[in-house]
């Protein structure tokens, strides 16, 4: 006796929905970040120095560049798991900022331990990095700026140094090196 199996196929579940009623379902949220990817100034910029060091045969630019990439491409990863959206040209203003804090730490450490040759190769990266970053303000633009902020929120002592530090980072963020700006923040409360 010789038993036939027979094959259980099921068609494909076709919908069409008109736009009224696509609206009723919620987007995935891969779907709005990859759309913001592509409005990103930053990211462009970014890929089209990379093509234009590889034509150039600019080995260390481009490994600067890619190295820049890979980090924000870290960031991206991060990101999927938060709730909170972040503007694409600030996420990378942060990766940016952050990378060129640890070169110059780098680059101090490099130089008081005599690895010039090292110290170097980070100067060179910490160049392209900034290539990219937008224009920092100065220290008497940041004190400026500071003074405002202290007289806009009537702060006068360190017990306000949250909040100025907020508001400063709020209206001129991607401008200032924080670090720095912490400093001249406290030396004007005290």
């Amino acid at each position: 006796m010789c038993a036939k199996s027979w094959a259980l196929e099921t068609p494909p579940v076709r919908v069409n929905l008109s736009n009224g009623e696509l609206s009723r379902y919620p987007r995935r949220a891969t779907e709005t970040r990859v759309k913001r990817k592509f409005d990103s100034m930053l990211r462009d910029d970014l890929k089209q120095a990379q093509i234009a060091a590889m034509k150039a045969g600019e080995k260390d630019r481009l490994a600067a560049v890619r190295l820049i990439l890979a980090k924000v491409k870290d960031r991206d990863i991060e990101q999927r798991m938060s709730a909170k959206e972040i503007d694409d040209d600030a996420l990378i203003v942060e990766v940016l900022q952050k990378m060129a804090k640890q070169r110059r730490e780098s680059i101090e450490m490099y130089e008081s331990g005599g690895r010039q040759e090292l110290a170097d190769v980070e100067k060179g990266e910490l160049a392209v990095i900034e290539a990219f970053l937008p224009q920092q303000m100065s220290e008497a633009e940041t004190k400026a700026a500071i003074e405002a902020i202290k007289s806009d929120l009537g702060a006068g002592g360190m017990k306000d140094m949250g909040r100025v530090m907020g508001e400063l980072k709020a209206r001129h963020g991607p401008q200032l090196d924080m670090g720095r700006a912490s400093g001249w923040v406290k030396e004007s409360l005290q």
